[in-house]
């Protein structure tokens, strides 16, 4: 009696932990099955919808104020043209990328001197700026005085005309050259502005 009582034990555990590795598996397929679902089921475009726009969709998406990425888009030197078209526009927008080391909060910025800031950040990419953070070129689509002793902001439409011109002049002068030819001239280095 004693063995078959020994037997009976013995199948008695085996049982449970054959019964305990088999919930285990079912457990871990049912994890797996259920996160590939979830996986599958995600659709990118719900997330970012424009990861990174064409200048055309961009400048749209800013003058309706629906841009709703964090950081401003990729481009390259071969959009600085396209986007250039834009510097001189006035229209205020509200819903923008902004540097958030950024202790300055803008609730608004004029459209062309937020492109001349994408420009600058176009620029600041391609030579590994040291003052890049993302793909923000300073700390915000402002202009400072270049010889103040502590941060002074300039919005005037004076200062707009200024960095817009300068811009201009800039790829214009350059534009049959290299763009590693130039890219490390500083667009605003002839005038009394930076970014700041």
């Amino acid at each position: 009696m004693h063995l078959y009582a020994q037997a009976n034990k013995d199948y008695i555990v085996m049982t449970l932990l054959y019964s305990k590795d088999v919930i285990m598996k079912t457990l871990h397929l049912i994890v797996i099955a259920a996160s590939m679902t979830f996986l599958i089921g995600c659709d990118k475009n719900d997330t970012e919808e424009y990861p990174n726009p064409n200048v055309e969709k961009y400048i749209e998406l800013l003058k309706s104020n629906q841009y709703d990425l964090i950081d401003l888009p990729a481009f390259t030197y071969h959009d600085i043209p396209a986007l250039l078209k834009y510097r001189n526009e006035t229209q205020t927008i509200t819903k923008f990328p902004r540097n958030s080391i950024s202790s300055l909060w803008m609730p608004e910025c004029k459209l062309g001197m937020y492109v001349l800031w994408t420009v600058e950040s176009t620029r600041a990419v391609a030579i590994n700026s040291e003052y890049l953070i993302m793909r923000f070129p300073s700390q915000n689509p402002v202009l400072g005085l270049r010889n103040a002793t502590e941060n002074s902001p300039v919005s005037s439409d004076e200062s707009h005309r200024t960095a817009a011109k300068a811009y201009y002049e800039w790829w214009h002068e350059h534009r049959n050259e290299s763009f590693s030819a130039y890219m490390n001239i500083d667009p605003l280095g002839k005038t009394a502005y930076q970014w700041e």
